[in-house]
């Protein structure tokens, strides 16, 4: 049975607005509804609920709130797939790639007989997909309505609620936070431009900023109620944010600095070029604000101004190297990430060589390279794709012009930096924390505490990170060097390894197979050291063999 979409007039979180109404069947007769009854399960009682994410952290948020307000009515939310009775997929429409996972996924939990439910922006923006036909869906602003949809879908039903006509979810919904330090704060939905290549749009939709009373608010709370540690600011577009209501980000940015607590520490989500120009001296102060990482997102996509045109990105390359530059000068050691979309079906190669230089010049120490791929629905996809080889053949170039330079250079080794420390590494070794400037720092578990600042030495370097160990430690004299390059290494464990052969050789030619030695290895065998000729003799007795 299918549930339609139909919505309440009632404000976001009234009974009336969240109220899913059912097309009703004929009545069983009482006691055939008593039997049917007997083995009824009650939703929410003992039952488990897999919520998966792809995207951006809009996304992670997203699937906070979903999973907070599943956990409040008393599903179990559980971290793996298997044990799940329901599946809930928060799907990201910017890759082909993701989209495909979704879709393989899908197949995958329908083939183990799990109960699928669909959110996010593939099921928004493209419903009809054929992939998408047997499964509930709920939409992008339909996330507060999650536990009516699971319910119904756990009794066989249904639900494909994709209205936007809708006030967006408040931001005071329970959550279940992935990292009980960060939050992931959403300050607005959608955004204002049209890119050609783009289908969040069709999902998002125009731009809706949260009011500052209401984001400040929730900042204060997960603070100094609920004890996180950072701030992670997020949407579609975070320079935007306030167009709609009269606003600019500085505005917001000025009053969150406010709450945030000593200890604590702020970052900025990604926010395209043309909404911060004219704002570069307030998100300078902002940025350099003790409790603000020194981190800023801007995706430039292309280096080329013509490319940049047929996207409809609405800058050009000297704008964001207006921004970059005018940050690097007054924002000491920022840490810049940005984009790279590369084979656009325009992009020609002297485009591509301009977008390389780019990379050159500036040696993002992190850059999102990606492949264009055509997104149905959108006017890029109309375009004549340029030759698959080509198209790899220049992100593998980009990719390795990426791997060829570090941020993390071996001079490095020394610094003394402070680290907030807030996860677990993925080798279970180390503590993840980051300085001012948002460079990771990897410090030994045992030395650390989630959540707490560490004063640190740096003894290594990788590509994306460094290696440190408390100051509190005394420093050693000795210069750090790779594993692999130790005396241990390289001298004593290959020198342990022959001497354990050798004992090895011997048991075997003494207590096993006597004259082992003799007969095979005979440079090892028990010889007269008076006769020169020992070796000669032994090689003659081989003769035997020929």
């Amino acid at each position: 049975m299918d549930i339609e979409d139909i919505v309440g007039r009632g404000p976001v979180g009234s009974r009336d607005a969240a109220e899913i109404k059912i097309r009703t069947r004929k009545q069983l007769p009482k006691q055939q509804q008593e039997d049917a009854n007997v083995d009824s399960t009650v939703p929410g009682v003992g039952q488990k609920v897999w919520v998966r994410t792809w995207g951006c952290s809009h996304n992670t948020s997203d699937s906070e709130y979903m999973s907070g307000l599943l956990q409040q009515a008393g599903y179990d939310v559980v971290k793996e797939g298997e044990t799940a009775d329901v599946w809930v997929l928060n799907s990201c429409t910017v890759k082909t790639p993701s989209e495909q996972q979704a879709n393989n996924l899908v197949t995958q939990g329908q083939d183990q007989g799990k109960k699928i439910i669909m959110a996010g922006c593939v099921s928004q923006a493209a419903p009809s997909e054929p992939w998408l036909q047997n499964v509930s869906i709920v939409g992008v602003k339909q996330i507060d309505r999650i536990v009516e949809v699971v319910g119904e879908t756990l009794k066989g039903n249904k639900v494909r609620l994709l209205t936007r006509n809708r006030p967006d979810a408040l931001l005071s919904l329970p959550k279940m936070r992935k990292n009980e330090l960060i939050e992931v704060l959403s300050i607005s939905t959608g955004c204002l431009n049209n890119c050609t290549y783009c289908k969040t749009k069709m999902a998002r939709g125009d731009l809706v900023s949260y009011p500052l009373e209401e984001l400040v608010e929730q900042a204060r709370a997960a603070f100094h109620d609920e004890g996180v540690k950072e701030l992670w600011l997020t949407s579609e577009d975070l320079g935007a944010w306030g167009r709609d209501i009269g606003l600019v980000l500085p505005d917001l940015l000025k009053e969150l600095v406010k709450v945030i607590p000593d200890g604590s520490m702020m970052r900025l989500g990604m926010t395209n070029p043309p909404y911060i120009l004219d704002h570069l001296e307030e998100i300078a102060e902002i940025l350099n604000h003790p409790k603000v990482y020194a981190f800023l997102h801007i995706p430039v996509q292309s280096a080329s101004d013509a490319v940049l045109t047929d996207m409809k990105r609405e800058y050009s390359r000297r704008h964001f190297e207006q921004i970059a530059d005018y940050m690097i000068e007054h924002v000491p050691n920022i840490y810049i990430a940005t984009d790279m979309i590369l084979a656009f079906p325009t992009e020609t190669l002297e485009d591509f060589e301009e977008s390389m230089d780019l990379v050159r010049k500036y040696k993002f120490p992190s850059l999102f390279i990606n492949q264009y791929y055509p997104r149905s629905g959108t006017p890029a996809a109309r375009l004549k794709k340029i030759d698959t080889v080509e198209a790899r053949k220049r992100t593998a170039a980009m990719s390795e012009l990426f791997r060829s330079y570090t941020r993390f250079t071996e001079d490095r080794i020394g610094e003394v930096h402070n680290v907030l420390v807030t996860e677990v590494a993925a080798d279970k070794l180390h503590g993840v924390g980051h300085n001012k400037s948002y460079e990771q720092i990897l410090v030994p578990l045992e030395y650390c505490k989630m959540g707490e600042w560490i004063e640190v030495r740096i003894t290594s370097v990788t590509k994306f990170s460094m290696i440190s160990t408390p100051t509190s430690l005394p420093e050693s004299n000795e210069e750090t060097v790779p594993w692999q390059q130790s005396p241990y290494y390289v001298f004593l464990y290959p020198m342990t390894f022959f001497l354990l052969l050798l004992l090895t050789l011997y048991s075997l030619d003494r207590f096993i197979s006597p004259g082992f030695l003799e007969e095979w290895l005979p440079f090892l065998a028990e010889t007269d050291n008076e006769n020169e000729m020992w070796m000669h003799g032994e090689q003659d007795d081989v003769v035997f063999y020929e």
